[in-house]
């Protein structure tokens, strides 16, 4: 008898399917700029968190850009301690709620979670979206704020200043960290509010301004300062901050300059760059006009030229302001488009029409305004320099689509304004700062992060750039070596 209980298997955990979040129905959202998704329910997260394997050594973790302790804050949200799994998630990253709806986690910390590899991952960013939303509606309040003006008092690094520039993902996050690590950190935002891309690239619909602001005033809490409508390289300059005292400066100007294709016809009436077209409509509130003052052009038919989240951004939106038809036009196929996944279907559920293997060669226009886009069909060659396989024209595969607005989102490069008065910080080929690891460029004492470094890339990407360049400004205020 005992030898059989010794033997017996241990009852195998219930295989619980990944819980699926709610959404507005498409038919309804295209005409809001409500949430698409509404979030997990604490039904539904407690549901969800209980398939998390707990594993003794998390994969997660290691695939998380700025290092959140996965396991811990799921264990807390198991164990309905949703204030201390805020805590633990803010331990990392000051922006949980942007985080858990504009974070790919499908191709980091998801992509290596062990439940996915004969099942579907956990939905570890909509865990966090849960527990980031759950202080909004509990109020829990600001965590642990007067230890940390403590350790200030107790460092004496409270009197020892550092800049910011810039207060997208990677400013926000930067001086987050620098002020957890006791500094007087100002940040310098050159637009009239703050968040960056946040609150200027990203629609309502995906990421409210509420939430935003939400995690903009944690980072404040935490005795940051903020100036707004603050453009340094003009109102001041690098050198103007460190001479008045500032003993290191965080460079997250973010890429704000559009690109354009450089073909005939871009400069006809109707022709928006995304970053634009997205501004005039997420942060100046041009779909309330004339309620609001900023006025953008609406029109039934709207070509969108990119595969990326920002042409998928721009195409969803002009489908909120009422256009009748709404194109994507890609050069390339629908497996090497850039979007997210979850993106490219909300897209296609709403409408949306993807013209693949398609690239413009002119714009056509009458009167001022443009009226066709002028197409070439492409084929896919060999991979290019990116992995992914080069469009190559068809030739004599010309033809036209009628539009009334073509938005052009390829890409975007960093604004020159900033380094128009800082010639000595070295620039690598395609205008961006050039920085090691660390953040460390030319000058001394200037570090820099994020798309003014690395070209457009993701908002986690950027935090964890400013999250690495925190640690080392302070090894280098601390140590004073360059």
């Amino acid at each position: 008898m005992q030898d059989d209980m010794t033997n017996e298997k241990k009852p195998k955990k219930i295989k619980i399917p990944r819980i699926k979040i709610a959404q507005q129905k498409p038919e309804v959202r295209i005409n809001n700029f409500n949430e698409v998704e509404l979030g997990y329910t604490e039904e539904e997260a407690l549901t969800e968190s209980s398939r998390c394997l707990m594993c003794k050594k998390p994969r997660c973790i290691d695939g998380c850009p700025v290092e959140i302790d996965i396991k811990g804050f799921i264990a807390l949200i198991n164990e309905k301690e949703y204030k201390k799994a805020l805590e633990k998630i803010r331990e990392k990253n000051a922006l949980p709620g942007v985080c858990g709806r504009v974070c790919p986690q499908e191709d980091q910390c998801e992509k290596v979670c062990i439940l996915g590899i004969k099942d579907d991952p956990v939905a570890i960013g909509k865990l966090e979206r849960f527990v980031a939303d759950s202080e909004k509606e509990k109020q829990y309040g600001i965590t642990s704020l007067e230890s940390k003006h403590e350790e200030r008092i107790n460092t004496g690094k409270e009197k020892i200043k550092t800049a910011v520039i810039g207060s997208g993902p990677a400013g926000l996050t930067c001086a987050g960290e620098l002020a957890r690590l006791g500094y007087a950190v100002t940040i310098f935002e050159a637009l009239h509010r703050a968040g960056g891309v946040l609150v200027y690239g990203i629609p309502e619909f995906r990421l409210p301004k509420a939430i935003v602001q939400q995690e903009v005033d944690f980072v404040k809490s935490l005795g940051v300062d903020l100036k707004l409508n603050m453009i340094v390289g003009k109102t001041y300059t690098i050198d103007e901050l460190l001479d008045s005292g500032y003993k290191s400066i965080f460079v997250g100007t973010g890429a704000g300059l559009p690109y354009f294709m450089g073909i005939p016809g871009e400069n006809f009436n109707g022709v928006y760059s995304a970053n634009e077209y997205l501004t005039r409509v997420n942060l100046m509130k041009a779909y309330l006009f004339p309620k609001w003052d900023t006025p953008v052009i609406k029109g039934n038919i709207v070509s969108v030229v990119g595969g990326g989240n920002v042409a998928l951004d721009s195409a969803r939106t002009a489908k909120r302001l009422g256009a009748k038809k709404v194109y994507i036009i890609y050069r390339r196929s629908e497996v090497e488009m850039p979007g997210r996944i979850e993106e490219i279907h909300h897209a296609i559920e709403e409408g949306i029409e993807m013209v693949f293997l398609t690239n413009p060669v002119q714009l056509l226009g009458g009167k001022g305004w443009v009226k066709k886009v002028k197409c070439i069909r492409m084929e896919l060659g060999e991979p290019d320099d990116s992995g992914r396989r080069r469009p190559v024209p068809i030739k004599d595969s010309e033809y036209e689509i009628d539009t009334d607005i073509v938005v052009i989102a390829i890409g975007q490069g960093p604004n020159p304004v900033l380094m128009q008065t800082s010639s000595d910080i070295i620039l690598n080929k395609r205008g961006n700062i050039a920085a090691d690891e660390s953040g460390k460029t030319s000058k001394k004492g200037v570090f820099a992060g994020g798309d003014i470094v690395t070209g457009t890339a993701t908002v986690i990407l950027a935090m964890g750039a400013g999250r690495t360049a925190a640690i080392a400004m302070d090894d280098y205020i601390k140590t004073g070596k360059w």
